[in-house]
Parts: C-alpha cells; sequence; structure tokens
C-alpha cells in the first residue's frame, strides 16, 4: 500500500537526518499516517515532527522541516510534499495516481487482497442462537458482521474457519423437548398442556407439525421421558434445518456446527473442570462447583438460580473489579438430572481450549450480542486460568437494532409471537438490503432503520445505490460493445500509459486506492461498517467522474484511459460488495 510507503519514506528521512546530524540519535517511532479531513491538505498526513519534539529538543515545525528536506530523496514522481503548522502532509502526483489504474486492473478479481495474516488459522465463531426457534433478527446481524468478517480476514490473508455453536445440551433441550412434545400431541389430537417456562412460538407449533407428519404418533407410543429426549432432539434438527436454509439465503455458510453436548460425551468439560480444580480455582459452595479466579471463598450474597447465567458481582463499592467467579456446576438441590446441572459458562471453558489448544485458532474471534456484555469478563477470566495465550480470544458485542414500517416500530413476527425472524424481513426487502443494512453502523452503535425505504428502488436505499453504481459501468462497458465504440476509440482493454488529469479522475483514483487499507483496518479494528461508508464514497466519486469526464465522443486516447478507469471502478465495487457478501448485479 502506498500509505506504507510513504511511512518507510518517513522513517528512512528521520535516519537520514540523525546520520547528517540535523537530529540527535533518538528511537524512530511508528510512524502513522492518516487521511486529512480537508483534501486541500493532501492525500496522507503525520505528526510525527509533534512527537519527536519532546525527545529531538525543537519545535515541530523545525522538525518538520528537516523531514521534508531529507524526503527530496525519495520523492521520484510519486508525491510532493508540504508542512503546514507541525504536520507533514504528502500529496500524491498525477503521474503516480495514473499507473494505479494498470495495478488495479492486473489485480482483477484479487484487487484489495493482503497478505496480513499470512496463513495463520484463526476462526469467526457466530450465529450460536439456541436452537429452540427460527433466526431471528438480533441473530441477523449476528451472522452477516462475522460472515463479513470472515470474508475481509480471507482477503487479508488468514486461513479462516467458520462455526456455529449448537447449544444441544443443558435444561433448555428439555424444556424445548417438552414443549415439542405438547404441540405434537395436539396436532395428533391429544389434549396435553405445555410445560412452564415452556416455547409458545408459532415456530415450535411447526416442528411439531413436521415431525408428526413425518412419525405418526410414535412417540405417544412410548414413555413420556423417553419421548421428551427425542422430540427435543428431533426439533433441534428441524431448526437446524430452518435456520441453514434461512443461512444460505444471506448467503452466510459455515465449514463446522459444533454440539456443545459433544463436550461433555467426550469428557472434556469435565477434564477442563480437574484443571482448574488441580489450580485451586474450583470451589463447593452450597452443592454447587463454582469457578473463583483467585481461589478465595465464594463471596456471600452469591445465591444460586435456575439459569446457567449466575456470576458474582463484578466491582466492589469503591468501583473496582473484583476476581471473577461464576457457577460451573449447579447444585443436585437446585436441578436434579446431572446432565442438565452444567452451566453454559462451563461449556465455555472447555470450548475455548479446543478452539485454540486442540484446533489451533489464534485468535478465536466470538461474535455476541449485547445482552452477553457481562458474560465477557468471566470468559477471559477462565482463557487466562486455563492457559490460553493472550490475545487468543477475542470478543464482539453487537448492539440490537430497531426496525420501523410507516414510521412505527415493528415488534412481531408472522410465525413467532414475541420475535421478527430473518426470513420476514428478507421476503420483504430482500438479503442484499438486509445485510448492507445490518453492516450500515458500527457493531457498538444501537440504530433503527425502515424496511419502507429499503424495499424503494432509489438513491434513498443505500445498497441499490451501490449496486446500481456497478450495474451502470456494466451497462457502459456493454454499450462500448454493441454500439462498437472499439472502433472508435480502439481497444481500451490492452495495458497502456495514460495519464489522467481531470480533477474527478484524479479523485476517483485515490478513492479506488482505499480498497487495500480498508481491508486492512476492517481485519484489523474487526469492524466492518466501513465497507458500506467506503463503498457509497466509490459510487459518489464515480458518478461526478462521469457527469464531468465524457467517455464516448472524447478523443481516443481519452476515451480509452476513462473506459479502463471505470472498469478499474467495477472491480474495486464488486470487490467491496464482495466483502459484505452481496452480489454486484450487471443489469439492473
Amino acid at each position: 500500500m502506498i500509505r506504507d510507503y510513504l511511512s518507510k519514506c518517513v522513517a528512512d528521512a528521520i535516519a537520514q537526518a540523525q546520520q547528517s546530524g540535523e537530529l540527535p540519535d533518538f528511537p524512530t517511532p511508528t510512524i502513522t499516517l492518516e487521511h486529512p479531513r480537508q483534501p486541500e491538505m493532501g492525500d496522507y498526513a503525520t505528526n510525527v515532527a509533534m512527537q519527536l519534539a519532546r525527545v529531538a529538543k525543537l519545535p515541530p515545525p523545525k522538525i518538520a522541516e528537516i523531514i521534508k528536506h531529507q524526503l527530496a530523496s525519495f520523492q521520484a514522481g510519486v508525491f510532493e510534499v508540504e508542512v503546514a503548522n507541525g504536520f507533514i502532509n504528502f500529496r500524491l502526483t498525477p503521474a503516480y495516481l495514473s499507473q494505479q489504474v494498470n495495478t488495479i486492473l492486473e489485480h482483477g478479481e484479487r484487487w484489495g487482497e493482503l497478505d496480513l495474516g499470512q496463513g495463520r488459522k484463526v476462526q469467526v465463531e457466530h450465529g450460536s442462537a439456541n436452537p429452540t426457534g427460527y433466526a431471528t433478527i438480533g441473530t441477523g446481524r449476528n451472522v452477516v458482521v462475522g460472515d463479513t468478517l470472515a470474508n475481509t480476514l480471507e482477503a487479508a490473508g488468514y486461513q479462516v474457519h467458520r462455526e456455529w455453536y449448537v447449544n444441544d445440551a443443558g435444561s433448555q433441550v428439555r424444556v424445548f423437548g417438552a414443549s415439542v412434545y405438547a404441540r405434537y400431541a395436539q396436532v395428533l389430537g391429544v389434549d396435553e398442556p405445555m410445560p412452564e417456562r415452556g416455547y409458545q412460538g408459532e415456530d415450535v407449533q411447526e416442528v411439531a407439525r413436521i415431525i408428526a407428519e413425518r412419525e405418526g404418533d410414535k412417540y405417544l407410543q412410548m414413555p413420556k421421558d423417553e419421548a421428551v429426549r427425542a422430540l427435543g432432539q428431533l426439533g433441534i434438527e428441524e431448526v437446524m434445518a430452518n435456520i441453514k436454509r434461512t443461512l444460505n439465503r444471506l448467503n452466510v455458510h459455515f465449514d463446522n456446527f459444533f454440539s456443545e453436548k459433544s463436550l461433555w460425551t467426550s469428557g472434556l468439560g469435565y477434564e477442563m473442570i480437574e484443571r482448574l480444580r488441580a489450580k485451586g480455582l474450583v470451589i463447593e459452595h452450597d452443592g454447587a462447583l463454582w469457578f473463583s479466579e483467585d481461589g478465595s471463598p465464594i463471596r456471600s450474597g452469591q445465591g444460586q438460580r435456575r439459569t446457567d447465567e449466575e456470576y458474582a458481582a463484578d466491582k466492589d463499592e469503591s468501583g473496582r473489579a473484583l476476581p471473577v467467579q461464576a457457577v460451573l456446576i449447579r447444585s443436585p438441590k437446585v436441578i436434579s438430572n446431572p446432565e442438565e446441572r452444567p452451566t453454559y459458562f462451563a461449556s465455555d471453558i472447555p470450548y475455548m481450549w479446543h478452539k485454540v489448544m486442540l484446533r489451533g485458532f489464534n485468535p478465536a474471534i466470538y461474535v455476541w450480542g449485547e445482552d452477553h456484555q457481562a458474560d465477557v469478563p468471566r470468559l477471559h477470566a477462565a482463557a487466562r486460568a486455563i492457559g490460553l495465550p493472550e490475545g487468543a480470544i477475542r470478543i464482539l458485542i453487537y448492539r440490537f437494532i430497531t426496525l420501523l414500517r410507516s414510521g412505527q416500530e415493528v415488534r412481531m413476527g408472522k410465525r413467532k409471537g414475541n420475535a421478527l425472524l430473518i426470513d420476514d424481513v428478507v421476503d420483504e426487502i430482500g438479503a442484499d438490503a438486509f445485510r448492507y443494512i445490518m453492516l450500515s453502523r458500527s457493531i457498538d452503535t444501537k440504530f433503527t432503520f425502515d424496511l419502507d425505504v429499503l424495499k424503494e428502488q432509489s438513491e434513498k436505499n443505500p445498497v441499490y445505490y451501490v449496486q446500481y453504481g456497478h450495474a451502470r459501468i456494466c451497462s457502459i462497458e456493454r454499450r462500448a460493445v454493441e454500439e462498437n465504440w472499439q472502433a472508435e476509440i480502439g481497444d481500451w482493454e490492452s495495458a497502456e500509459s495514460a495519464v489522467y488529469e481531470h480533477p474527478a479522475e484524479l479523485a476517483l483514483i485515490r478513492r479506488l486506492l482505499q480498497l487495500p487499507e480498508m481491508v486492512e483496518l476492517v481485519a484489523t479494528t474487526l469492524q466492518p461498517h466501513h465497507y458500506t461508508t467506503y463503498a457509497r464514497e466509490v459510487t459518489q466519486a464515480f458518478s461526478k467522474f462521469y457527469e464531468e469526464c465524457r467517455i464516448k465522443g472524447s478523443p481516443p486516447d481519452v476515451a480509452r484511459a476513462r473506459m479502463r478507469l471505470a472498469r478499474a471502478t467495477r472491480l474495486t465495487l464488486a470487490k467491496a460488495l464482495k466483502l459484505m457478501g452481496m452480489s454486484a448485479p450487471e443489469r439492473m
């Protein structure tokens, strides 16, 4: 990337200034370049002169001038340098920018890809909703964010594994099985009451109906407990089959669906508890087994609950963080069935170990909803306790969203009583619009979007605007063939040297060159919303270029160059859309 080249030039210029005695000896800091807010300040700027003022014992403007003087030996027609208020500003030359159009075309579909990861194995675990109902809108943001991150990490040179964690163990499976049993019996004409705290959604009724149509009344002919267990497993399989169909609509695919239950049937869960016990970090308290980060007794007032979310208060009266304490295995006084006593947290520990130590993923990235924010400290505490490498676990928390229709909040789904399903929304606006809106804000931002706007085929619809930009370029290329422009302008697809001079041309090239930077930014910050902004800006830059720079009717050499710039823009938009998991239509 040109940004990295400029950073190296600055570092080398500082070293040369030290050798000549213009600057004293000091360790060269990391050189950071950013895009100035005002375009008139150039393409990149660095505040390194301000960073060096204390160690160099010189004012920043003086240091900046010294570095500028040394940079003259590196410019070679690539950039121009200005100093303003201690900042060193770089402006890329038209000659250099012109050369980059060929660079983009030579890379083709691989344009924007990096070798940042150098083949390292990483995992993105996302989705992972409880398999007790179909995929809801909350899961929708989860899988779109996770899938886009996985796409990005692949483009950045990592070996990426995509995983969905199936919560098929614990008391929730029993309750779900009992709910399916009740609905199954009702479908077959038997008046069976729903269990306490059962799953009331229409999706559970649909699952029960599917099983009844396929299996008949065989599960009414066996002992109820046995039937509940069997129907719980069959119900999970049906729900997961439905979820996979939904994910396929969103162009989201997984390498593996990992069973939580397998952590216990394999013995790994109990092995990890014993590992913690040997370190003095497992405490028996009131019949339950607790994880205690520092091995201290369980703090008073930490009663047990029937959910798996119990953990001790994480701050003292002064606001300082306290050592994590959380239940691993519930007391038999609370839950009688041994298979249902392990908490979610107890499963998280062997799952982390399995990811990092047994399968070699580093980092293992989790995508969680904001309702799991309080779980983050205990997961990191457990990772430290079992000896995972620093930074091997990375947890992203995304905020939930609100949908509007005609200005009113949408609360109810068509097929589920208390949540809106992904399928409901995709039926209305399409998969690409769904993905785009899920990526359109930072993951730590809660936002609202209007379904009516996303159904409009106009510039108000952000994904339509970007996709139309791609289709528009495809149309220009088709017309070049159909109307035989080649006879007028020559073979514009063959490589040739061209110099772009119009401000709209140069502005568009500058924007195209930012794609590798976007890939690096998303891969390092794990914030995929940057793509939506970037894709819109590229489309805007192309629209301005197309309005101000005629292609057909221009002199042949100019027309050829502009057709090549249009093709480079098409490749860039297609890549941005692909990274976001969206289609790049050729006609709209």
